[in-house]
Order: C-alpha cells, then sequence, then structure tokens
C-alpha cells in the first residue's frame, strides 16, 4: 500500500481537485497569491516612499497621482498598503507554521504513546487553551516591549491547542488502521511510520487548520497593532493605518482605514475558502 493510498490526498492531489472542479477554491488561491505576491515586490513598485510626508495634500481623495488617496500627513496611502502588506501578511504566516508543527508534534507523540504522556499532553494544552491568545500575546508585550516578535511567538504557542487536538484525533485515526500494524510487524521503526504515513495522512485536516489559523492570526495581529502595540510608527502595517485614518473618518476621508481594512477583509476571505474547501475534501475522504 502505497502512502498515496493510504493519506487518500495529498497536497498536489488537492491542487488536481480543485482545477478540476472547485471555482471557489481557485478564486480564493487566486486572490491569496496576488497578495501575497503584492506583499513581496510592494516595497518595489510603491509609487512613493511610504513614509514621505507631503507627497500629496493632507486626507488627499483618490486621483491618478494618488489611487488610494493620501493620509493625515500626506503620505500615499497605496504605498503604505503596498509596503505595509509585507509584515501584515507574513506575520500571521510565521504563527501558523510555528503553532502547526509544535502542535503536530505534540500531537504525534499524544497520539502514539498514550497512557499518561497522552494524559500529561492533554492537561498542557488544556492549560493553554484556557487563556485567550490576544491576552497572551499583550502579557507578551509587556514583558518584552512594542513590537511585532513578542505577540508572534505568544500566538504561536496560544493556537498550538487547536492543532494539537486536531492533529492527535486525525493521527489516533490512523494509528488504529490495520495498514499500521502491519508495518510494526514488518519492523519499520516508529519514526518511518510517524514521517512517512502518518503525517501524509494528516495534510489535509493540518492545512485546513492552518488557513483558519491564519485568520485567526491576521485579525489578532491586526488588533495588536491597532492598539498602537504592534508595528511601530512610522513603519506601516494595516492595522497601524486602520488605527491611524480614524479623525480622518469623522472628517469625511476615510480612505486611510477603509483600504487597509477592506484587504484584511479579502485577505482572511481568501484564506477562509481555502480551508473550508480543504475541509470539505477531507471529509469526503475519510467518508
Amino acid at each position: 500500500m502505497s502512502v498515496a493510498q493510504i493519506a487518500g490526498g495529498t497536497v498536489p492531489d488537492v491542487a488536481r481537485r480543485a482545477a478540476k472542479k472547485d471555482w471557489m477554491f481557485l478564486v480564493g488561491l487566486a486572490m491569496f497569491v496576488i497578495i501575497a505576491l503584492g506583499a513581496v515586490i510592494g516595497p518595489w513598485v510603491a509609487p512613493f516612499d511610504a513614509n514621505q510626508l507631503y507627497t500629496g495634500p493632507v486626507n488627499g481623495a483618490s486621483s491618478l497621482a494618488h489611487p488610494f488617496g493620501t493620509d493625515d500627513v500626506g503620505r500615499d496611502i497605496l504605498s503604505r498598503v503596498l509596503v505595509g502588506a509585507r509584515v501584515t501578511v507574513f506575520a500571521p504566516i510565521a504563527v501558523v507554521i510555528l503553532s502547526t508543527l509544535m502542535g503536530v508534534m505534540l500531537a504525534l507523540v499524544a497520539a502514539w504513546y498514550g497512557g499518561w504522556v497522552q494524559g500529561g499532553i492533554s492537561r498542557l494544552i488544556d492549560v493553554i487553551f484556557a487563556i485567550p491568545g490576544l491576552v497572551v500575546a499583550v502579557l507578551a508585550i509587556a514583558l518584552f516591549g512594542k513590537g511585532l516578535f513578542a505577540p508572534i511567538i505568544a500566538l504561536s504557542i496560544a493556537y498550538i491547542p487547536v492543532v494539537a487536538r486536531l492533529s492527535q484525533t486525525a493521527a489516533a485515526r490512523e494509528l488504529g488502521k490495520p495498514y499500521v500494524a502491519a508495518l510494526r510487524v514488518q519492523g519499520v521503526s516508529n519514526a518511518a511510520i510517524c514521517f512517512r504515513h502518518l503525517l501524509p495522512a494528516m495534510v489535509p485536516i493540518v492545512a485546513a487548520q492552518m488557513a483558519v489559523g491564519f485568520g485567526y492570526a491576521m485579525l489578532d495581529l491586526a488588533a495588536i497593532s491597532f492598539l498602537g502595540l504592534g508595528q511601530q510608527p512610522p513603519n506601516p502595517d494595516w492595522g497601524s493605518m486602520i488605527s491611524s485614518g480614524q479623525a480622518g473618518i469623522l472628517a469625511g476621508a476615510p480612505e486611510q482605514s477603509v483600504f487597509p481594512a477592506i484587504f484584511v477583509v479579502i485577505t482572511v476571505l481568501a484564506v477562509g475558502i481555502i480551508g473550508a474547501r480543504v475541509t470539505v475534501w477531507a471529509e469526503e475522504k475519510d467518508k
């Protein structure tokens, strides 16, 4: 029995299914790829220096020179959105990667050894799960200072329980299948069984949770920046731009807040669509 047969679906298989019958997945993927590409090349394609003052009128409306308008000190909003996209998009990706790695490892250990090991890991996960991620991030900022490094680490730890619980359930289900017992009888090492068979089988569920976790992480980090505790001025990110544009909304110049907020919503929506479709495929695989 091959890994592909065991897993029932891998990342390339997911892509093939999407290309054949799921236009929603393709739309979500295309949206996210465009935003991620913009985050990568944003600083090089921005029409102005993101921190250059008075490139146009204060709280200027959209125009040919400034498609997104200008902010309260005359900086080009399009340039700040493009430059701020890098930290706004890739910081949640860092959170998702770290939390997934730690959660999956804990899940594999708990499912494989069971007993008191599983019980101890479950108690640890329960303790972490009891504290909201945003509270953990704010406490980390209070200890280590403002910026994004502390909240990234804090949120990575706070998101471990969800990943670990889902992964442990999937791993335990896979361990109960006959092929695992056959591999053990054949003398296949524990590491080989875990990394060659269990992990590929868990890919759809873990991928779906990563997509969902990205959305939560992006919103949490944007909230932290909105409160002035994340990315510090004058460096832009979408959360701090939304916060600094509040006065402009009342003055009839909402562009500084509206455009970053739109991109936050689009990004979270795109990744949410991807995660939802992968979840459906994972459920279909298990039927």
